[in-house]
């Protein structure tokens, strides 16, 4: 314990709360910091002008992020025969149909992104009160509900994630780990407001990106210049 408060008054004294930092120098800070013994995730908060209790507020999509994730990310596929064969040799880790949605009615789920075929989407409204609340229900505004799955399933695993406006206007997302290069890291961050800011509803009145923040699984929150960013 008396390490961890060490390190604590360590990152107390190197960031100014007061500070509105630019991402190459966040990020400078939080990798220069991110000293646990795991390979920290490095994470973005985007607080939006937005009330996502309204629908023409809402902010939801997909990104690929150019570098990656660094993270083993499990898919899940309903699809039947061909569909089920282009799922598999795409490399994804469960696919089924009755099978599928019985592990799920279970409590078995193994994965992280789920796919499906339009034709099974009938079936899996069956578990929908179950893959919805943990963000994991197909949408084909998100590319999760598609004949294509064997791209999906590709995307799904080399860096594509899903950001989604909490109740609060923020939104949180991964850009990488701690171990990757400050470029890498800049150039998921880009991409993500990119998308974010591209993504604005019509309902948003005002600023639309009023705060961003920028942290490391441990570390403490670095609040950025959103003029630096270049959106508001």
């Amino acid at each position: 314990m008396a390490f961890q408060s060490k390190k604590a008054k360590t990152l107390a004294t190197a960031i100014d709360r007061d500070k509105l930092y630019s991402v190459s120098e966040a990020i400078a800070l939080i990798k220069a910091h991110a000293t646990a013994k795991f390979d920290e995730t490095i994470e973005v908060a985007l607080n939006l002008g937005v009330d996502p209790r309204h629908a023409d507020q809402m902010v939801r999509g997909v990104v690929s992020l150019p570098k990656g994730t660094g993270k083993t990310v499990r898919v899940a596929v309903f699809a039947k025969d061909a569909k089920a064969e282009e799922a598999r040799a795409a490399g994804a880790d469960i696919v089924g149909a009755e099978d599928l949605i019985e592990a799920i009615t279970n409590g078995n789920i193994d994965f992280d992104r789920c796919i499906a075929t339009p034709d099974m989407m009938g079936m899996v409204g069956r578990v929908a009160k179950i893959l919805g609340p943990k963000g994991m229900m197909p949408n084909p505004k998100l590319g999760s509900v598609t004949p294509n799955v064997g791209q999906a399933v590709k995307d799904a695993k080399g860096g594509q994630v899903e950001y989604r406006v909490e109740k609060a206007g923020i939104i949180h997302s991964g850009i990488g780990k701690a171990s990757f290069s400050a470029d890498d890291l800049r150039a998921n961050f880009d991409a993500l407001v990119d998308a974010v800011v591209k993504a604005k509803p019509s309902g948003a009145k005002g600023k639309y990106l009023r705060k961003a923040a920028i942290s490391s699984s441990m570390g403490p929150g670095i609040r950025l210049d959103i003029a630096e960013i270049g959106a508001a």
